[in-house]
């Protein structure tokens, strides 16, 4: 009967050795599939990180372009302010840049060549 206890418990321990054996390499191999599961998600990942960057480098300068249209609009707005109400800024626009003088002034122009 001894022959059989040993034969039975060399049978367990054999069988107990390839369980572990097993379990180690589904273990390894579950890790191997964890990380190139993460390397594929931050490789697809890159790309669309780049393109992100890009959007928001043109979404800047639409933005600084979007603040030059304004501070123009704006300037144009007080320059046609400045025309209908202030009476000084039309004469000096007036004599700036049209042919008009007072009676008696001498308007003396030098022209560029352009």
């Amino acid at each position: 009967m001894s022959k059989r206890r040993k034969r039975a418990s060399s049978k367990v321990t054999r069988l107990q050795a390839q369980t572990r054996a097993i379990r180690l390499f589904n273990g390894l191999i579950l890790c191997l599939f964890g990380l190139s599961v993460g390397l594929v998600a931050v490789a697809t990942a890159l790309p669309q990180k780049r393109k992100l960057e890009e959007k928001e480098m043109e979404y800047a300068h639409y933005l600084k372009r979007e603040q030059e249209e304004l501070a123009l609009k704006e300037d144009k707005k007080a320059a046609y302010e400045a025309l209908r109400e202030d009476r000084e800024y039309l004469e000096i626009h007036a004599r700036d840049r049209l042919p008009l003088h007072r009676e008696g002034e001498s308007v003396y122009r030098i022209e560029r060549n352009r």
